[in-house]
């Protein structure tokens, strides 16, 4: 497991960009044949990656940190499937997983394994976790099953789809709300206008745009914004005093995931484009 310990906001403002990048970023998480996790001071994120082969499934760990005799003893976890075919084994039960497939795992699960279809094309398990303070229950959220919401225009570059997976009236989570957000061809904006929300924070992923394109990041505080150019499957942790919005050199797609306070969605402070500086 690595360790992510992120800066304050004042800290912020006097840090180069590859400060930034080791500060926020988590850029190799996705590696075949292995599960690879970051241990965040982000509330207490776990943000990984398992990228198993069909001959070999790869098991979730525990970790000293955790201090739990099994991951999820005291966590929930949100998986969603950005690669191909795969499943997901929670203690015995399988739950196969399509590309964009969501899976959340509830509290107590003491045994989370992952495995591919295809050793061509491997399932990509993207992993987000916060600490649980209730039992629920496991829940397999398919794309059709997820709540669509159609935001932003091709006029003001950015027409997107939102799927909320993992929410109020899909699931039933301690914390943690998560899901995928697709930009259609021609819109480059995400989260237009720009928030923050000081109740909750955030992690994105960003993927499903060629390698030799990039995703310009921007974050900090609303009067002193800076960006990031993120490559493809690069994840970044945005504190809750920070904005959290991107333009791509191209469309692309993009996995949020919040934990904190409140749980609705649109719980949002919202601010104008002029309010940056």
């Amino acid at each position: 497991m690595q360790f992510l310990h992120s800066a304050d906001s004042v800290r912020y403002q006097r840090m180069t960009n590859a400060e930034l990048r080791e500060s926020f970023c988590m850029e190799s998480l996705f590696e075949r044949g292995a599960l690879n996790l970051t241990y965040t001071d982000v509330d207490r994120a776990v943000v990984g990656a398992a990228v198993p082969t069909a001959q070999q499934p790869l098991s979730l760990p525990t970790h000293k940190e955790l201090a739990s005799a099994y991951f999820c003893e005291r966590r929930e976890l949100g998986v969603v499937n950005i690669g191909g075919a795969g499943v997901v084994v929670v203690d015995g039960k399988e739950y196969p997983m399509e590309k964009f497939d969501s899976l959340y795992v509830a509290r107590g699960s003491q045994t989370v394994t992952f495995a591919s279809a295809d050793d061509s094309a491997p399932a990509e398990f993207y992993l987000v976790s916060y600490p649980a303070h209730r039992v629920t229950e496991t829940v397999h959220i398919p794309l059709e099953k997820a709540n669509r919401v159609e935001l932003g225009s091709i006029d003001g570059s950015n027409e997107r789809v939102i799927c909320q997976s993992i929410c109020p009236g899909v699931v039933d989570s301690c914390q943690l709300v998560m899901g995928i957000t697709r930009l259609a061809s021609g819109s480059v904006w995400n989260t237009k206008p720009p928030h923050t929300h000081r109740r909750r924070t955030e992690v994105y992923l960003y993927f499903d745009f060629p390698q030799d394109e990039r995703v310009f990041h921007f974050m900090g505080q609303p009067h002193e914004t800076r960006s990031l150019p993120l490559a493809p499957k690069t994840a970044i942790a945005s504190p809750h005093w920070s904005i959290h919005s991107g333009a791509g050199s191209c469309n692309y797609s993009f996995v949020w995931a919040m934990g904190g306070e409140n749980q609705q969605f649109d719980d949002m402070d919202h601010l104008k484009l002029g309010d940056l500086g």
